[in-house]
């Protein structure tokens, strides 16, 4: 029966629901402002007026009211602690375990993440996400009338906002799979990551694995890694795989959620080919395995990691085990493992071709 208590749960439930893009507006606010380094830096809680006093500002006065309000939602939401000085008399304001994930010098820092997710460019393609419901299409060349990659390759900043999203999550997932997957790297003697961005973990991996002859497969630096042989290809040469060298494994990270399952499945019996050479020949991919009715800690953030993909990319998406099976098999991979990484939204799925 719809008792009244559980109407005005509901009603909360949707108020909730749709305030959280404030929420996440006032974060964006907090790392534009730098306030979790201020605090840091001052190395004890403090106030408002020290806040303000730290900001960089070259036009006008920060607005100490403003500020209080916002920092207020981020307390409630413990992003920040509050508490009054006794001596002072004074709120003061200090970090929490979710604001120390913001720090610029902190090795895990998602303050990249948090303002690429909250950037006009990718807040706008969710207004179109009803209307593509209804008339198919896809929500980002709605709003933008080109793919994101294009959009990456003419905008510098944009691209820049990318690699350093991209970049920052790197960093938690290579120490996931350095560990989860160290017995794995001890037999692999040259490896190939596809699309591996600035090449942060395939230089990671060579330094944990001196062994190892390791490939980027997209323009790079090499960055003082002599084991690191890059090739100068663009993302729609490594795609499209017009050119593949052989390697003892391949590893792709957030590849294959950007693509359609035929996409996927023409990427994956390219890199058959690839490997089915070498003896004991692997396929490590890096992402999601949806689990919609789990209620681990990573289970919403892996659906909401899928609706991005719905509204980023043009036919990408997370995917169930199920539907990882079937996407390996299609490709000539019947059998696989998957490692669930505790520390992150991704596992390590290792696929072996027959």
């Amino acid at each position: 029966m719809d008792t009244a208590e559980e109407r005005l749960k509901g009603q909360i439930e949707i108020w909730e629901l749709t305030g959280a893009v404030i929420d996440s507006m006032a974060l964006r606010c907090a790392v534009e402002l730098g306030i979790p380094d201020i605090i840091n830096s001052h190395g004890r809680p403090i106030t408002i007026s020290e806040i303000i006093n730290s900001l960089k500002s070259t036009k006008a006065s920060p607005n100490a009211e403003y500020l209080t309000r916002v920092m207020r939602l981020l307390v409630h939401n413990r992003v920040f602690t509050s508490q009054v000085h006794q001596e002072s008399n004074q709120i003061v304001y200090n970090l929490t375990r979710s604001s120390k994930w913001l720090l610029k010098d902190s090795k895990f820092n998602l303050s990249p993440t948090v303002l690429f997710d909250t950037h006009p460019i990718i807040v706008k393609p969710w207004q179109y996400l009803g209307r593509c419901v209804q008339e198919n299409g896809f929500p980002f060349e709605r709003a933008h009338g080109r793919e994101i990659w294009d959009l990456a390759s003419a905008d510098p900043k944009f691209n820049n906002l990318l690699n350093g999203a991209m970049g920052c999550t790197s960093t938690t997932i290579i120490n996931e799979m350095l560990l989860g997957y160290k017995d794995g790297f001890s037999g692999i003697g040259s490896l190939v990551d596809v699309g591996g961005g600035t090449g942060t973990i395939i230089a990671e991996i060579v330094e944990a694995n001196p062994h190892i002859i390791g490939t980027n497969l997209r323009p790079s630096t090499c960055g003082g890694y002599s084991a690191w042989i890059f090739q100068e290809l663009s993302m729609l040469v490594v795609i499209c795989l017009l050119t593949f060298p052989e390697a003892d494994a391949v590893l792709m990270k957030w590849i294959l959620h950007d693509w359609s399952d035929e996409d996927c499945t023409k990427i994956l019996k390219k890199l058959y080919k690839a490997i089915t050479k070498k003896k004991n020949g692997e396929v490590i991919i890096v992402e999601c395995v949806l689990r919609p009715g789990g209620s681990g800690l990573f289970d919403k953030i892996g659906l909401i990691f899928d609706m991005g993909m719905l509204a980023l990319t043009s036919g990408g998406k997370e995917r169930t085990e199920d539907e990882w099976k079937m996407l390996l098999n299609n490709a000539g991979f019947p059998r696989y493992n998957i490692i669930q990484t505790p520390s992150c939204a991704y596992c390590i799925i290792v696929a072996f071709p027959e």
